[in-house]
């Protein structure tokens, strides 16, 4: 799992019937410092995260499953909203 910030949010009239009924949100993934990091990347949301809020996501295969008893073409799924940072 890594960390990023939900910066924004996308819609799309056209998309695969997989995934019809959830939400795609753009997110910037963070250091250990929480400082940005690398490229921004559209992520599916799993448990409804807004805007500016911290998130974990997870990459590649493990984003999939997120969604179970769904087979979801995703690259990166939003798993977990972050409460508080203790360092």
């Amino acid at each position: 799992m890594r960390l990023a910030k939900v910066i924004g949010k996308v819609w799309a009239t056209a998309k695969d019937d997989s995934l019809r009924g959830l939400r795609f949100s753009v997110i910037q993934p963070l250091n250990y410092r929480r400082e940005p990091e690398g490229g921004t990347l559209v992520a599916i949301d799993a448990i409804g995260a807004g805007e500016d809020e911290t998130v974990f996501y997870v990459g590649g295969a493990d984003a999939t499953l997120a969604f179970p008893g769904r087979s979801i073409p995703s690259d990166a799924s939003i798993v977990g909203i972050v409460d508080r940072v203790h360092t």
